[in-house]
């Protein structure tokens, strides 16, 4: 059972840092999004929520007598620092920002579905239900922005064809 509890706890501070790379990346768009008025305020309401997931994490972990990787939330928060660079520079940095989130919620996803079911084999149920609470605020999110996927790359365009600036952000 230690070996279980141990690696529960290692996938727990993954997910801890996957937040904090989260919340990076999400601050890093949302200053930057300007002409998508309806994104930038979905994007601040999952920050919002990114944060009260971080903070349950934090309190799992408590709960379970550890706490988080400082060296897994600084990997996390320089991969996020390199994504928002990159994006930046992009010409459709809100089509490559969409991709992404859509991409990285469905990471977040697959990793609560995980820890969900490694926290019931041991034993941790409340855990568990917070998992599985995450997991829901993580798959809205990622519906939100399949639903609104195309209605933004068609703005984008819109807007890329007329040469406005903007297109970009």
């Amino acid at each position: 059972m230690a070996d279980m509890d141990e690696r529960l706890n290692q996938w727990l501070r993954d997910a801890h840092a996957m937040e904090l790379q989260a919340e990076h990346m999400l601050n890093g768009l949302a200053g930057r999004i300007e002409s998508y008025p309806e994104l930038g305020t979905r994007i601040d309401q999952h920050i919002v929520e990114t944060q009260s997931q971080k903070q349950r994490l934090e309190a799992c972990l408590q709960r379970r007598g550890t706490s988080p990787s400082g060296m897994k939330d600084f990997a996390g928060q320089f991969t996020a620092l390199m994504q928002t660079a990159g994006g930046v520079l992009a010409g459709d940095e809100v089509v490559k920002g969409l991709l992404a989130g859509y991409t990285f919620e469905h990471m977040e996803i697959g990793s609560y579905r995980i820890l969900a079911a490694g926290a019931e084999a041991a034993g941790d149920m409340e855990t568990a239900r917070v998992c599985e609470e995450i997991c829901r605020e993580e798959e809205a999110m990622a519906s939100w922005l399949l639903d609104h996927c195309r209605e933004i790359t068609q703005a984008h365009l819109m807007r890329h064809a007329t040469e406005s600036e903007t297109a970009k952000r």
